[in-house]
């Protein structure tokens, strides 16, 4: 009798897993703003959705801007070749990774002009990256068939992001970035948390894997702050094992200025002895539905978020 019920319910349980996924997918087209609520609902455990007529903390406010601002811009700095221009006029071309190459089809790649290490990726997504290390080692085929594989997914539709369905899908690729650290295996990528133009910490991950990555809060003077983190499987704790990076002080200040005119964006950075180059801005972290940042770390980032409901 145990058997059969344990049974029984696992197939209710897989019916109501495929009904939830059904259910959003036609809401990521639909009603992408419900769809948000259910998502973060689900993500961060709560029995209440998100408070639409009086947003408080980060994932709120996020939330709250993708449906009710002007995301024009997003989708242009959210694009990673599009982004470039902003960099350059901002007077911080020498920030950018080497572009080697810009394609609508991967088809159009030329592999014969490319260096012998390289990285490939989408303008548009996230984990749509491909690290080349030795081009003599891939096959041109299979990797043409991944990357247009890549061009064809719409991101931003399973986390209600409308602003990257405004991007065209685009092929880059970039010099390599290469890092020795004796505490990762993965370059340290500096998130930087920004607030028109004001900086409030860094969030640092570093031996990023698939399924796994290292992170640590540091706040403007570079004290570890896990107070500030919600240690999980998939993100944990690095214990303040990152040094403060030279030209800190220089980042920061670069991160401000990209951050001014915006309520909040994430700028992702790299520094390799010193070298700042210039990851990404992001403006819906996590579709706004980070449950590994705690409760006081997104009460404080969302007072610093001026909305125009605001008083």
């Amino acid at each position: 009798m145990y058997l059969f019920i344990r049974g029984y319910m696992s197939i209710i349980s897989k019916f109501q897993s495929l009904v939830r996924k059904v259910h959003y997918r036609y809401l990521s087209t639909h009603n992408p703003q419900k769809l948000a609520d259910h998502l973060y609902k689900d993500t961060m455990k709560k029995n209440e959705g998100i408070n639409w007529e009086h947003p408080v903390d980060l994932n709120e406010k996020i939330n709250w801007m993708k449906f009710n601002t002007d995301t024009t811009k997003w989708s242009e700095l959210a694009d990673k070749y599009a982004v470039r221009k902003y960099i350059e006029e901002k007077g911080y071309e020498k920030y950018l990774v080497p572009l080697l190459g810009v394609w609508d089809n991967a088809s159009q790649i030329d592999f014969s002009k490319l260096p012998n290490s390289f990285v490939l990726k989408t303008n548009n997504g996230a984990g749509t990256v491909m690290v080349v290390e030795e081009k003599s080692t891939i096959n041109e085929a299979k990797v043409r068939v991944q990357l247009n594989k890549w061009l064809k997914k719409k991101f931003g539709l399973k986390q209600g992001e409308p602003h990257y369905l405004r991007i065209k899908p685009l092929i880059i690729a970039e010099s390599i970035l290469k890092e020795k650290t004796p505490i990762s295996s993965s370059l340290i990528d500096y998130k930087i948390w920004c607030f028109d133009g004001k900086a409030f910490g860094t969030w640092a991950c570093y031996n990023r894997h698939r399924f796994v990555a290292e992170t640590e809060w540091h706040d403007l003077d570079w004290n570890y702050r896990p107070e500030w983190s919600v240690f999980t499987d998939h993100y944990k704790d690095g214990h303040g094992r990152v040094p403060k990076p030279k030209n800190y002080d220089a980042m920061i200040s670069f991160a401000e200025d990209l951050s001014k005119g915006f309520p909040q964006v994430r700028v992702d950075l790299y520094n390799i002895d010193g070298q700042i180059y210039f990851g990404e801005l992001t403006f819906t972290s996590a579709g706004g539905h980070m449950n590994f940042y705690s409760d006081e770390v997104l009460l404080e980032m969302g007072k610093l978020i001026k909305l125009p409901t605001d008083k």
